[in-house]
């Protein structure tokens, strides 16, 4: 015992110290998904006629490129198949390309969603990827497969499909299931993906934000935000902690934290800004033959919401249904929270620091940067504020590129870049009084990814195209 523990210390020292430096963007939105790259400096000036390292086509999908020194790593659907993908980062060369085994696809949205909608996740020596069709896969560096673990396929609510990354901590891969039944929270082993832990989330029907790592007063949080309710579970048991009240009815985004606070920014459709209609309008619109209920040929708004709004899922849209829906839309609260650390339990009236409600992202999630919480807002309008105090520098400002956003905020040196989903760029210059345009491009094709900032480049995923910038 006396020669192993030295030699594990080592050991340990050693891997650390190896990846210490390594460039790298290793998950969903960078390290721990805070967007920020403190010591980059890519570029500028951007766009399809900006001088680009390299471009190369890429089949489409809205996962995010994951980067390690020399490598990216994206997931794809293509031709009907799920696949982990590594690029040179160097020239963009295709390494390898490994599918991963499915018996039945999710269902899922097929303009908004894809089957291969996670970003992976790698600790230097492994990549791992999720897909809620088949589970989590794991590959060394050169492509060879190290493990899978085979989970149920996902069913979403309306079948729009999944959309949370994994998060590798420590020694567990960790990824949030919320799903139309039997969500939970799971850990897995990352040297041979045998189940950790498994904990229930039987309140959150359908989220897709992924899980980050809070780390504060020697202790290590998992914050994992679902329908209604911001949690806190222990990381090395999946043991709730604490949960914080008062979000929205459904989550698209993910938490972040800076200056010794959390902070969590989302809305949902059913509040003033956008209500839930009553079930009378909408049976006297669409209930074509008067039987008091809404088939799928009488609906107008497609399969997906059809399903989405079919509790029973009897095939046919009753007031009870409705009713459900809009029961939980009331229930939630569209909102900006700001969040103490060192809570248990119920922490809703004691550990909020301050909340903003207004310049609510939908998918887009917040950013802190530099002592500031940067918010994007579909419409093309931005806000900030002080991450302590939550005084607004500047809410809502129009960024001049309109449409939907669905990549998040990054930074690096002084900018925050934001895209907008029919593929406008926007770079900005951090702090200010008002959200100072430094660069605008139009790439003409759609952007769901979220950018990669690393050394001095931005990878950018398009529809169509990686970009090194």
């Amino acid at each position: 015992m006396k020669s192993t523990i030295p030699l594990l210390f080592l050991t340990a020292s050693t891997v650390v110290a190896s990846t210490k430096g390594v460039p790298q963007w290793p998950s969903f939105r960078g390290p721990n998904s805070s967007g920020v790259a403190p010591a980059a400096q890519p570029p500028t000036k951007i766009g399809p006629k900006e001088k680009t390292q390299w471009v190369v086509s890429v089949p489409w999908s809205p996962s995010s490129p994951c980067v390690w020194d020399k490598r990216i790593f994206l997931t794809t659907f293509h031709e009907g198949r799920l696949e982990t993908r590594c690029y040179d980062r160097r020239d963009g060369k295709l390494l390898w390309s490994r599918n991963a085994p499915v018996e039945k696809l999710e269902e899922f949205h097929q303009t908004e969603g894809s089957p291969a909608a996670s970003t992976p996740a790698t600790d230097g020596q492994r990549v791992v990827s999720y897909f809620g069709s088949s589970g989590l896969v794991c590959y060394d560096f050169s492509g060879k497969e190290l493990w899978r673990h085979p989970l149920p396929t996902a069913v979403t609510a309306g079948n729009f499909g999944s959309g949370g990354s994994p998060l590798i901590a420590g020694n567990l891969v960790i990824v949030n299931r919320d799903q139309a039944r039997n969500s939970s929270l799971l850990a897995f082993r990352l040297r041979d993906g045998h189940k950790a832990w498994e904990t229930p989330r039987p309140d959150s029907p359908t989220s897709y934000g992924t899980p980050i790592l809070w780390k504060h007063d020697r202790a290590e949080e998992l914050i994992v935000s679902g329908s209604l309710f911001l949690k806190s579970y222990d990381l090395k048991t999946g043991q709730q902690r604490w949960m914080m009240r008062g979000l929205p009815s459904y989550t698209c985004t993910t938490p972040v934290t800076g200056s010794g606070l959390l902070f969590f920014a989302g809305w949902s459709p059913g509040k003033s800004d956008s209500p839930w209609p009553r079930w009378e309008g909408v049976v006297e619109k669409q209930d074509k033959n008067s039987d008091g209920v809404i088939s799928l040929d009488e609906f107008t708004d497609g399969a997906v919401w059809f399903k989405a709004q079919d509790i029973d899922g009897d095939g046919k849209l009753e007031r009870e249904d409705w009713d459900a829906i809009g029961g939980l839309m009331k229930k939630g609260e569209n909102v900006l929270l700001a969040i103490k650390p060192g809570g248990r339990g119920d922490v809703t009236e004691t550990h909020l620091a301050w909340k903003f409600e207004r310049g609510l992202p939908y998918v887009p999630s917040p950013l802190y940067y530099d002592g500031r919480v940067y918010l994007v807002k579909d419409g093309g309008m931005m806000s900030c504020f002080d991450a302590l105090t939550g005084k607004a520098f500047y809410t809502q400002e129009r960024l001049n590129a309109l449409g939907s956003y669905y990549a998040s905020p990054v930074a690096a040196a002084g900018r925050v870049y934001v895209f907008s989903l029919d593929g406008k760029a926007t770079v900005i210059k951090a702090d200010g009084e008002k959200p100072e345009i430094l660069h605008q491009a139009d790439f003409g094709e759609r952007i769901a990814a979220t950018p990669a900032l690393v050394e001095d480049n931005l990878y950018l995923r398009t529809a169509t195209k990686l970009y090194s910038f």
